[in-house]
């Protein structure tokens, strides 16, 4: 493998954690939300102040290359199929 297959893999498989967190944080700020309203502020024992509030707008990011994998061990499915990457060459796991 080279370095950028390398660093790619190893940020690849944290891909499910990193998804978790943020949809955490979105349940954790919808909570709060519905605790002090939009507009409503609030502060942490350290002395951050916090406020929730409807963003102007968000940056959206569409991919213009992405990528598909087949399952890893453990998993029910990835989204390429192992016929497709035996069918490349690879020797896959039965």
């Amino acid at each position: 493998m080279t370095d950028a297959q390398k660093r790619f893999v190893e940020l690849e498989k944290q891909k499910d954690a990193i998804k978790k967190y943020h949809d955490d944080l979105n349940t954790a700020v919808a909570d709060v939300q519905k605790e002090i309203g939009i507009n409503g502020f609030f502060q942490d024992p350290d002395g951050t102040v916090y406020q929730i509030v409807v963003p102007n707008g968000k940056f959206v990011y569409f991919e213009h290359v992405s990528y598909v994998r087949t399952r890893r061990q453990g998993e029910k499915q990835g989204s390429l199929s192992l016929t497709a990457a035996a069918a490349a060459g690879f020797n896959v796991p039965k």
